[in-house]
């Protein structure tokens, strides 16, 4: 194939190996029942709380063990696009040659700026494939600015502009490196999506406790928040020259092409040095830092209003200096065009 000339596009050709002679034995699924969530932001409006989202929150140590807790962290829930950088890792183990700015894009919910649509057109060209071989969702993009953009100059939903794009043209590049199949690609029997299956239940240590079908069509793993932020901490603190240490790597120098460049995720990265950082829909969020210590929040009604503030107050407990984190501990709410309260954690998390 033809190496565009482009920064760290492709690298280590090998055709990737299965994690059976060095993965770690997971524990049971978690269970699957109705979560236990705790009131974690409130919506204060003039002095009087408007509203409240429940959810759950943990915050891991360095040695892995849980340091603080709020709500049900070992129920099964769905980690939605905050999955994605354990599927990054998976990819790369079945042989995915992509490093840089391409791999911080396998890992993205792009918003689909130029910068995406160009990286995703790159990767589908390493396999000599086109925007027609994708099969994801056909959406518009997910930058608000950059849907309007594309609204504006008569654009429709397509394959290319939806924002797992580049999740998706590399699950096809890694098919087409090791002669799999690519028309199915996205079964949740295909090879490809087993292998992913084993780095998830590999990372966070415990087995899926339930297959189903994420928004973009590709398989969605289920798990608890406490082994998806087992899986952040691994990643964040992998060896430079793993699977995990490549993805992290991968979103430390690239956060733009891991979200957009006006996203919360791609500012916290750049606000605290070492932090990789991913959003998933549903009011997911994980974060970590390289020695481990992790985040991980799931909002109980989906809002992504709250999940950022959470998702500070939680990274207090990782030592982080609050005074780095007050751009996200608050969301304004306006009342006449004017700021009259606004979003923030609640006691269960701490004072911030």
């Amino acid at each position: 194939m033809n190496t565009p000339d482009h920064e760290s596009t492709t690298m280590n050709t090998s055709p990737g190996r299965t994690l059976d002679a060095t993965r770690r034995t997971p524990a049971e699924p978690p269970a699957i029942r109705e979560p236990r969530h705790v009131p974690l932001a409130h919506v204060v409006r003039g002095g009087v709380i408007e509203g409240v989202h429940h959810g759950s929150a943990v915050v891991l140590g360095a040695d892995g063990r849980v340091a603080f807790q709020a709500g049900d962290t070992d129920v099964a829930f769905y980690p939605r696009s905050a999955l994605k950088p354990v599927q990054a890792v998976g990819l790369l183990h079945a042989g995915l040659p992509l490093d840089g700015e391409l791999l911080s894009l396998t890992a993205a919910s792009h918003s689909g700026q130029r910068r995406h649509l160009d990286g995703v057109r790159r990767i589908l060209h390493e396999a000599g494939l086109t925007e027609a071989d994708l099969r994801n969702v056909p959406d518009l993009p997910y930058g608000a600015a950059e849907r309007d953009a594309w609204l504006r100059d008569g654009g429709r939903p397509t394959r290319l502009a939806q924002n797992c794009s580049g999740k998706h043209a590399a699950m096809l590049l890694t098919a087409r490196l090791r002669g799999w199949s690519l028309e199915d690609y996205l079964h949740p029997a295909h090879p490809l999506q087993r292998m992913i299956a084993e780095t998830v239940e590999d990372l966070t240590g415990q087995r899926v406790a339930r297959v189903s079908v994420d928004g973009c069509g590709a398989p969605l793993f289920s798990v608890s928040l406490r082994g998806l932020a087992t899986a952040a901490a691994r990643i964040a603190s992998g060896a430079m020259d793993s699977p995990e240490g490549r993805v992290a790597a991968a979103l430390r120098a690239h956060p733009d092409m891991a979200s957009g460049s006006d996203r919360d995720v791609a500012r916290l990265m750049r606000a605290v040095p070492g932090l990789i950082a991913k959003d998933g829909f549903e009011g997911v969020q994980i974060a970590a830092l390289p020695d481990g210590r992790a985040v991980a929040v799931k909002i109980a009604d989906g809002a992504d209003r709250a999940r950022m503030p959470v998702t500070a107050a939680a990274l207090v407990h990782c030592g982080i200096d609050p005074g780095v984190l007050t751009e996200f501990a608050t969301v304004p709410v306006q009342g006449g065009g004017a700021t009259v309260g606004c979003l923030h954690a609640t006691d269960a998390l701490g004072p911030f």
